[in-house]
Formats: C-alpha cells, structure tokens, sequence
C-alpha cells in the first residue's frame, strides 16, 4: 500500500507504522545522495516552519534549519525567551496562532502534553524535536545510520542501550527497534528501568512485528553479539545537580569502555550516542564533574568515542536528512 504522510504529526514512533518508518528511512537516503550529488529539488518552497525551542539545542535546531533551507522553505526560531509561552499564553492559545501563520511547527521542551497540545490545536503539521518522554527524529536518523554501517536488514540488527533505561533515548529507540522487528535490549540499573506498562507496550510489538525485547541489569551479557552498543548523557538537561551523585554512582558500572566494546564478541560492533557526550573533561559540565567526582568521563571513555568503532558523528549528520524527509514528506508539494 503507497505511504502517504502529507499533512501528519511525528509526536513519536508511536504514530508510525513500520512502512511508514520505513518509507521515510527510504526517503532521507535518497535526499542525502541528492543533495551529495547536487541534484536535489526543493519541495517546499514558500512554505513557512515555526520552530519553538524551550531547551537549548545544537543538532535539531540545525537539522530543521539546514534542511528547511535546502528544500526552499524559510524558518523562524522561536527561543526559551521568544515568546509568551507558558508566562502570557497557553500552548493552546499559541498553536491557535501560530497555525494560522505557518505550515507546520516544531517543538523541542519538556512535558509531551505540551507537543501534543500542538498537534491538537494548531491544524497543521507539528513534529516532536525533543521532549522529557520522547524523541522520534533522533531514532529516525539512528536508523539510518545503522542502515549505512551493516549490510543487515533492520529486522535482523541487535541494538544494546545502555545506561538510563528511562531515558527519552531509551524509551524511543526500544519502540522503534520493536517496530521494525529489531532484537533491542536495554541494560540498565533496575532503579533506573523504564515502568511496567512500557515495557508491556514494546514487548507487544516486537511480537508483532517478529522483534525481540530484552531488558537486564547485566550489561555484559547484554552486549553478546550485539550490532551496535549505544548511550545517552547520565545528567538529563536542566537536571538538578542536588540527584547527581546517585546518578553517577548508579551508571558508572554502565560506562562504555573499550573492555564493554570487546565484550560484545563482534568485531563489527559500532559505538552509537545521540550527543552531546560527556567522553573528556573538556567542556565546563565535564569539568566540573571531574572535579567533583573524581572521573574524567562519564557514560563513555574518549578511547571509545574517539575510536574506529564510533559512528556519532555519522548520527549527528543524519538528524539533518531524516528530519528533511518528514517535511518533504508531510508537507511536500
């Protein structure tokens, strides 16, 4: 059956189905070979992106920009001190708004209602660039990213996350992986696991769509023969710092070190991690963790992320072209 997203929400992987997953992984190959060519055909010309940021960002932001630009439309950045949001006006009153400006929106922020308070009042296209609970562009572009470095077919690829089984990044990769039949497992400290009805969610899934679902406090044996091993940042954005002792304490056993890498018994194994990462002392955070906490890294060492087996950056591009492919494919003319 031919997909057709024109005029759809991306509020999480949840609203997709597996074809349509894999549709628009079809797509952002084909738009990156063209832009690399130079043969890409804007599709969106005169169209008008609102993008709301809450949070601060590097990669979605430039992603929807450049990609935005390369299809002929034009963006207007909305930041955590733009607008009236949540201070003079309600998400609802601003999706009334805003609807009537532009032809679609993106929102990156907190709590997933607000993104859905978006998509319900807004009336046009409204994509999820990051929430506490979700994070759909970025598995899109992981997956293709394993696409481009496994001869495998997604079904067949095993995927380990390891670290914080709540996370966002967690939580989103384990119902795409399920989606697409892949054979996903989270290692995680247990007081770290995603709830019940979660993990119910993606285990139904993975049964119907021919995955596995895995979720362990034994990282080692976790990481057996898996394809790709992948992490997230310990500290969440905007976290307090008064929780961030037990988090370290509690993710340490999870750091993913050169001795996890050669765990996994597969010499092919790549190292994943949807950035920013905290691999040196370098930056003001890694910094001042190291002088509070003894440690020059925390979820991955700089050997690992700098290493052959590293594919972050490969990710970080990738965001660009899978985020390219859910406008041209939700408002393309």
């Amino acid at each position: 059956m031919p997909v057709n997203l024109l005029g759809r929400n991306v509020l999480t992987l949840d609203d997709l189905s597996p074809p349509e997953i894999r549709y628009l992984l079809r797509l952002a190959a084909d738009l990156k070979a063209a832009k690399q060519a130079g043969t890409e055909v804007p599709r969106l010309v005169r169209k008008n992106i609102a993008l709301i940021f809450e949070k601060d960002s590097t990669r979605t932001r430039s992603g929807f920009e450049v990609a935005a630009y390369d299809q002929g439309a034009h963006v207007s950045y909305i930041g955590p001190s733009g607008s009236h949001i949540g201070h003079k006006e309600s998400m609802k009153d601003t999706a009334r708004v805003l609807g009537r400006m532009y032809d679609a929106i993106e929102y990156r922020g907190f709590g997933q209602h607000q993104v859905e308070q978006l998509a319900t009042y807004a009336g046009v296209p409204v994509y999820n660039g990051l929430t506490n609970e979700d994070h759909p562009t970025q598995i899109l572009a992981d997956f293709m990213t394993m696409r481009e470095f496994t001869h495998k077919h997604l079904s067949d690829v095993t995927v380990t996350f390891v670290g914080e089984g709540r996370d966002n990044v967690a939580k989103s990769l384990a119902i795409g992986a399920a989606k697409v039949g892949m054979d996903i497992r989270i290692a995680s400290p247990k007081a770290l696991w995603p709830d019940e009805q979660f993990c119910a969610h993606v285990r139904e899934l993975a049964e119907r769509n021919g995955g596995q679902f895995r979720l362990d406090v034994d990282v080692e044996k976790c990481v057996e023969g898996t394809d790709f091993v992948y992490t997230d940042v310990w500290l969440s954005m905007g976290e307090d710092e008064s929780g961030w002792a037990e988090r370290i304490a509690l993710l340490t056993p999870y750091r993913v070190t050169r001795a996890l890498m050669q765990a996994t018994g597969n010499s092919y194994t790549k190292f994943m991690h949807c950035l920013p990462a905290f691999h040196d002392d370098s930056t003001e955070v890694g910094a001042r963790v190291a002088r509070d906490y003894g440690i020059d890294c925390m979820e991955v060492t700089d050997e690992v992320f700098e290493s052959e087996a590293s594919i972050v950056f490969d990710q970080a591009e990738n965001r660009m072209h899978t985020i390219k492919a859910i406008l041209v494919a939700t408002l393309g003319n």
